[in-house]
């Protein structure tokens, strides 16, 4: 039977890791989204060896289950840099690799949808392929690709409960240790639940005052 004392009881503590959960989706989707442009210019560049390279970069890490990279992040990296590397910096790079490429991927998109004119026009004033790529692509790009790009920060915040199997001490991981220590499972995990809908509830709103923003401009 639900106990609404133990529902309270586990709700602050869990309110509170969930600063490390937005933590660590914040600084992976940071990282990931400069990836993902230069992922983007890969894929979209002239040359065919860059075009196979983003495109083979994209093919891999939206292939493979995030739980695997995080895994393989976390045991890797110590080894690969000799020395320890905390839990939290291997799962903010695993997402930073992840969502380079689930970005790239709605940027090209955005990009694809910049009208070729203004990318010629850009060419006749002189404009160099940096400043085209941060004054007009860029900006035009993720105007066009808002609500895409607002839909997948709201997974990626539900996607790294998985960073819990690192131990990682975000929602999912204070959650399961409430359940553990005073084994009510159901009043824990409902109270996890409560808090990603507040997360993501207040994102979709910042997506929304976004689009709302990028329509008056």
């Amino acid at each position: 039977m639900f106990e609404e004392s133990a529902f309270l009881h586990a709700l602050p503590q869990i309110l509170l890791s969930a600063k490390m959960t937005v933590l660590v989706s914040a600084g992976g989707l940071f990282i990931g989204f400069f990836i993902a442009i230069l992922v983007v210019v890969m894929s979209l560049s002239p040359s065919a060896g860059l075009r196979r390279a983003g495109g083979l970069y994209t093919f891999v890490f939206r292939g493979v289950p995030l739980l695997v990279q995080l895994m393989v992040m976390y045991y890797s990296l110590p080894l690969v840099l000799g020395v320890d590397v905390p839990a939290v910096a291997s799962a903010i790079t695993a997402i930073a690799l992840c969502e380079g490429a689930y970005l790239g991927e709605i940027l090209r998109g955005g990009f694809l949808g910049i009208p070729r004119g203004q990318i010629e026009a850009t060419q006749v004033l002189g404009f160099s392929r940096l400043n085209t790529l941060l004054h007009i692509e860029i900006p035009q790009a993720v105007k066009l690709t808002t609500p895409a790009l607002v839909n997948e920060v709201i997974l990626l915040v539900k996607a790294s409960s998985l960073i819990s199997v690192v131990g990682v001490a975000e929602i999912t991981r204070t959650a399961q240790n409430i359940a553990a220590s005073t084994f009510r499972p159901l009043e824990a995990y409902i109270a996890a639940g409560v808090v990603y809908f507040i997360v993501n509830g207040v994102l979709s709103l910042l997506g929304r005052w976004a689009e709302l923003r990028l329509e008056r401009a």
